[in-house]
């Protein structure tokens, strides 16, 4: 805080929204269309003590605003605003609340859980008809004002191409929690995520960008508190704007600032998860934290005739309303934030569909979409889609616009079910391998719109769909009702752990084929974070609450025998893939472009080398596959032969023509042996695994 404070504020600007420290003073805007007065309180340091309060002087287009001189970064605030307060109308102003500022760009202070933190008097008859006059502020984190300066050097965007890209799904304290190597305080923050050893270790496998889970700061939710866990994943946004508290080591926002700075020195993207759709604060009954006290008719999506209720598209109790011009201005300035300030490089959307959600229904030419494909910051970004929400038509996989990616959970879905051995799951497979032309060769969008993976954070890891037939979510203390039934997993003869030789072989075998049929398959592979080591979560499928071991990363077993085979096998199918062109194809490959004469870029064939006609399609018993792809480039053509056999039993494939000088890159039943030139013009694949063959033409 600098120098001696002002005691009046001048009139300011309202833009931008914010608190902004110009170096002589600060600017404070903030949007509410239906409040009548908002005052700004200022607190001491540690966000403990209000030491005044000043009414916002001016009001201009619903924005509320002024300047305070002589203030500087560091300076400890937040507000409090009035207006009606009528449920039923939609608003719910109570100035005995503190508010968090929507822009807030670091926070001070845990939200601590308190009946007061409610607009309402818990436990009335009239529940949140009522109105509580007890101040929040103790129970309030409070935003503090921050010089965004730093030098990035030399810094520069990776900028991959999308098909090139390998993304590694990870969350930023499970990676370095159980890290004895280094200080409490650094395990499970970004100082940890800047590590040479784990960034190390990322472009071992081939990682081309991390995506992390949400970093931006969030609610340790009530119930949850009160079950004695704690919101892991992240998913209850409490400010846009701002990192997690928890996630600095110190306090400081450039230690993020950092961390992205040498994973882009090691060539690796960095995504961030973002959460858009909801807030912390709930339904009717949910604590006042900011955009409810501010102006909660705007923020939100209201039951139309009746709004005292929340429409739901989430399933959190909320739903922002991002066909509000302010409440789009407000996803938008964060992004642009977090892009600009931070250099992130691309975005996960949780949620999207809501995101895209205008008063019919979703739609792809929604505002938020139409708003950033003009974007010339966030166009040249990349952007994922998680495709669904749980409101009316709310499964949108494929249907998202131009340059969007979009999770493709039929990807992970159909793969699973092939490999368990579910019958007649061979066309889809195909499908899924090729691109998923089906659901997004539209509107000129390439194969890398299909985000394949076959495990997430949200569900089992690799080694639990192998060791699971059923979730067992005990631990989150929700008597089963929470995370999905419907796995596709399977546990190979014993739930859970097992000494068997044979069960363990087995489910290694089947772990291998899926990690295959990823990397093979165009579109993006993405990878769940400690499956390239086994990581388990004993069969927990929505480990959303688990901030323990069962979520954080064991690299004791990362470093075992079968930890470090299975990262250097995962290691070598990433090195497969950017070697070879025809495995991570740029666009839709047809059957009726020629390679060569008698050799399109892309075509099926059975186990005796002929094509597999429409009939053979259909034969929903058989489960094996030979899929042939080439490229044809200025060093001349590369081809690639996929071998999957899905069955119980050896299968001999026989190549088709025209002949080759194959060699074998890797097979999933013997990981270890190194690549070798296939001397005759068949090939064993042992039951339940992949071959991949590759080679080069020389041009004439």
């Amino acid at each position: 805080m600098a120098g001696t404070l002002s005691d009046k504020l001048l009139p300011g600007r309202a833009y931008p929204l914010g608190a902004t420290w110009d170096g002589l003073g600060i600017n404070f805007a903030v949007f509410s269309a239906h409040a009548t007065k908002i005052e700004l309180c200022l607190f001491d340091p540690t966000g403990r003590k209000e030491l005044s309060r000043f009414a916002l002087p001016e009001c201009t287009d619903e924005v509320w605003h002024g300047y305070l001189p002589h203030a500087g970064s560091g300076l400890v605030y937040g507000y409090r605003a009035y207006g009606p307060y009528e449920p039923h109308n939609g608003h719910r102003f109570n100035p005995h609340k503190l508010l968090l500022d929507p822009y807030a760009r670091k926070l001070v202070r845990p939200l601590h859980w308190t009946d007061a933190l409610a607009g309402y008097r818990v436990g009335h008859g009239k529940a949140d008809l009522s109105f509580d006059r007890r101040d929040s502020a103790a129970a309030m984190p409070k935003a503090v004002v921050i010089d965004d300066a730093f030098n990035w050097g030399d810094d520069t965007r990776p900028d991959r191409p999308w098909s090139d890209t390998v993304i590694y799904e990870a969350h930023l304290k499970g990676v370095s929690a159980c890290r004895q190597d280094m200080r409490a305080n650094e395990r499970g923050s970004f100082f940890a995520l800047a590590d040479p050893a784990f960034i190390e270790h990322l472009l071992r496998l081939g990682v081309t960008a991390i995506e992390l889970l949400p970093v931006h700061a969030f609610a340790q939710d009530r119930f949850l508190v009160q079950r004695g866990l704690r919101n892991y994943w992240g998913y209850s946004t409490m400010a846009f704007f701002a990192p997690e508290p928890s996630y600095l080591s110190k306090g400081m926002l450039n230690e993020m600032r950092v961390a992205i700075r040498r994973l882009h020195a090691a060539g690796i993207e960095v995504f961030l998860d973002v959460v858009y759709n909801h807030t912390a604060e709930g339904n009717e009954m949910g604590p006042t934290l900011s955009w409810r006290g501010l102006d909660n008719k705007s923020y939100y999506c209201l039951v139309p005739g009746d709004e005292r209720y929340y429409v739901n598209h989430t399933g959190t109790g909320n739903t922002l309303d991002l066909t509000h011009p302010r409440v789009l201005q407000m996803v938008m300035d964060s992004l642009r934030y977090w892009a600009t300030h931070f250099r992130i490089d691309g975005y996960r959307f949780d949620l999207g569909v809501t995101l895209g959600r205008e008063a019919h229904g979703f739609d792809p030419g929604a505002g938020f979409f139409d708003a950033v494909r003009q974007d010339p910051v966030l166009s040249r970004l990349k952007l994922i889609s998680e495709p669904w929400d749980i409101g009316p038509g709310g499964y949108q996989v494929g249907n998202h616009p131009p340059g969007w990616a979009e999770w493709n959970d039929k990807f992970r879905d159909g793969a699973r079910r092939f490999w368990r051995g579910d019958p007649g799951q061979r066309p889809d497979l195909a499908t899924r391998l090729a691109g998923s032309g089906d659901l997004f060769n539209r509107r000129a969008r390439r194969p890398w719109a299909s985000i394949n993976f076959v495990t997430a954070h949200d569900g089992f890891t690799l080694r639990d769909v192998v060791s699971y037939n059923a979730k067992h979510n005990h631990a989150n203390k929700e008597d089963g009702r929470d995370g999905t039934n419907d796995n596709h997993s399977c546990n190979w003869g014993v739930e859970g752990p097992s000494d068997d030789p044979a069960i363990e072989a087995i489910r290694q075998r089947v772990a291998r084929a899926l990690l295959a049929t990823l990397m093979c398959s165009h579109g993006t592979p993405m990878l769940l974070g400690g499956d390239e080591f086994g990581r388990t979560q004993n069969g927990n499928n929505n480990a959303y609450c688990q901030d323990n071991k069962t979520s954080w990363f064991d690299w004791g077993q990362a470093h075992s025998a079968e930890g470090e085979a299975m990262t250097a096998f995962l290691a070598r199918l990433a090195a497969i893939r950017h070697s070879h062109p025809s495995l991570r194809s740029d666009r839709y490959m047809v059957n009726d472009q020629m390679i060569l004469p008698h050799m399109a870029e892309i075509a099926w064939f059975d186990v005796r080398g002929e094509y597999v006609w429409d009939e053979a399609w259909n034969d929903p018993e058989c489960r094996t596959l030979a899929l042939r792809r080439a490229t044809r480039g200025a060093e001349g053509i590369e081809a690639t032969l996929v071998l999957i056999n899905g069955s119980a039993e050896s299968v001999r494939f026989v190549m088709p023509a025209p002949h080759f000088s194959w060699r074998v890159l890797v097979d999933t039943a013997d990981p270890a042996k190194d690549e070798w030139p296939l001397e005759s013009n068949e090939v064993d694949v042992s039951d339940r695994s992949v071959v991949v063959l590759g080679c080069r033409l020389v041009s004439n």
